[in-house]
């Protein structure tokens, strides 16, 4: 079926670009790693504070939401003209126009690198199931379609090779549920919403199936691409029932009266015995195999002790879509410097075209936060959270192994001579810089308030900066 033009501006003017923006609260229930190797990689992953997240799929086609479009839910809006098999139909036959003919991945790497991110998490699968690698388990996968004779078709491969050689941690994400196996979405029965659509309890047998695809699936994408430092697990519905909390009934998706369980101590022993030490992101399956907490669209509203990461999008998509709007660099590295100061990393969202390309506009963004990061990066980079992370307009951190302390204010009130913020006093007798230009400033203290004096010559210049970062002792 042939599907209009007016049906993707229906569809892209009625659906949530954002999927499901949820903020998962850290609780009781984090686990911090008892393996060595496990905790090491996590501080080292807890020092790297910034960066990318890339959804690409068949979805970039028409430029629409990921995945979503095909689940039936009533937060997605559909054209009610079009039959929903008549719209998977037509959304399963994106493969087939999937050419990605400028694919880029170094253009990519370097606007990350530009922007000063230290990490990468790549789509090898959404939920739709369209594996971006040349998996042996499934045809239903970039090597299979209208790309299949470009040397470099087995794209996960060539995205990790370009991130790794920019000296980047490599993540994969991978969609724990996958509506595209008949393992998961049986076309024996309807598919009502985002679950299995069959009773687990009565077909064992086609259950045990799916647990051995993604099994197979898993050691695949860690042993034979190289060096993935984390396995970023989404598709959180795909869990023990016993795990289910308020969390994840306030989605308001059905809740199945059998476990979904992939079992996940078998996932991880696959893939820490092909990578020593992995990090696992079971996202809000709350336990010993959610390494890190993972925020969607949101930052805590307080500092947090457990290790957690903000997913935000750079644009209002994950995933490419026609005539999207993008952040300011200033509001991306105000969302950076309090996620720091409250103990996170940022996970920036930027979508390729379909023809495999960043736009110039987000290569411009990413080159404008960067240019930031050059100066100030002290303050973000490997630094930890200190007991008063905010100040009015200021936040705070603090270097991992000494007494070194940051006041990065963010401009977004007028700056004058002079500045001024509560508690966090420095060390008496230290000396004060702002790091952009290493230049001393005047400082006092005065009870919890400690007025800094900036030089009137570097005023001007200052006050069109989005942040003006402040190093000192304690």
């Amino acid at each position: 079926m042939k599907l209009t033009n007016r049906f993707f501006l229906f569809f892209l003017l009625s659906v949530p670009v954002f999927a499901q923006n949820t903020l998962h609260p850290t609780s009781a229930e984090y686990h911090y790693p008892t393996d060595p190797k496990v905790a090491a990689n996590l501080e080292n992953w807890r020092d790297q504070k910034f960066g990318m997240i890339i959804h690409w799929g068949i979805y970039a086609v028409p430029g629409i939401i990921e995945s979503w479009s095909i689940c039936n839910e009533d937060w997605i809006n559909r054209d009610s003209t079009v039959r929903y098999d008549d719209y998977k139909r037509w959304y399963w036959g994106l493969s087939e126009k999937f050419n990605p003919v400028k694919f880029n991945p170094e253009q990519w790497a370097t606007a990350a690198k530009a922007a000063g991110m230290k990490y990468l998490v790549f789509t090898t699968k959404h939920h739709d199931g369209f594996n971006m690698f040349d998996t042996k388990y499934s045809d239903y996968k970039i090597t299979a379609g209208p790309f299949k004779g470009d040397p470099r078709a087995n794209v996960a491969r060539y995205v990790f090779d370009a991130f790794r050689k920019e000296g980047m941690l490599i993540g994969a994400y991978f969609s724990k549920p996958d509506w595209h196996s008949q393992y998961f979405w049986w076309d024996k029965y309807a598919t009502p919403d985002r679950n299995v659509n069959y009773d687990i309890r009565k077909n064992p047998w086609r259950w045990n199936k799916f647990r051995e695809f993604t099994h197979n699936q898993i050691n695949e994408l860690t042993s034979e691409y190289g060096k993935v430092d984390i396995l970023w697990l989404d598709g959180g519905w795909v869990r023990p029932r016993s795990t289910v909390n308020a969390e994840v009934l306030s989605w308001g998706a059905p809740i199945p009266e059998f476990d979904q369980e992939i079992d996940m101590p078998q996932v991880a022993e696959i893939a820490r015995k092909n990578q020593e030490g992995i990090l696992i992101v079971d996202r809000t399956v709350h336990g010993e195999y959610e390494n890190y907490r993972t925020p969607e669209q949101g930052i805590p509203a307080e500092k947090q002790d457990d290790p957690w990461e903000s997913c935000i999008t750079l644009g209002g998509a994950w995933s490419y879509v026609p005539n999207d709007r993008f952040k300011s660099s200033e509001r991306v590295i105000h969302t950076l410097v309090e996620i720091v100061a409250k103990g996170g990393n940022l996970l920036l969202g930027v979508g390729p075209t379909a023809e495999g390309e960043f736009l110039p506009v987000q290569v411009e963004r990413l080159q404008e936060i960067g240019k930031w990061l050059e100066t100030n990066g002290e303050a973000i980079y490997a630094t930890r959270t200190v007991n008063t992370y905010r100040s009015g307009n200021f936040y705070f951190t603090r270097a991992k192994e000494d007494q070194r302390r940051y006041a990065i204010r963010l401009n977004k009130e007028p700056l004058t001579e002079t500045v001024q913020w509560e508690g966090n006093a420095p060390r008496q007798g230290s000396k004060m810089y702002i790091l952009d230009g290493n230049l001393p400033v005047k400082w006092k203290t005065e009870g919890q308030t400690t007025t800094v004096t900036l030089p009137k010559k570097s005023l001007e210049k200052l006050m069109h900066k989005p942040a003006i970062t402040f190093k000192f002792e304690e």
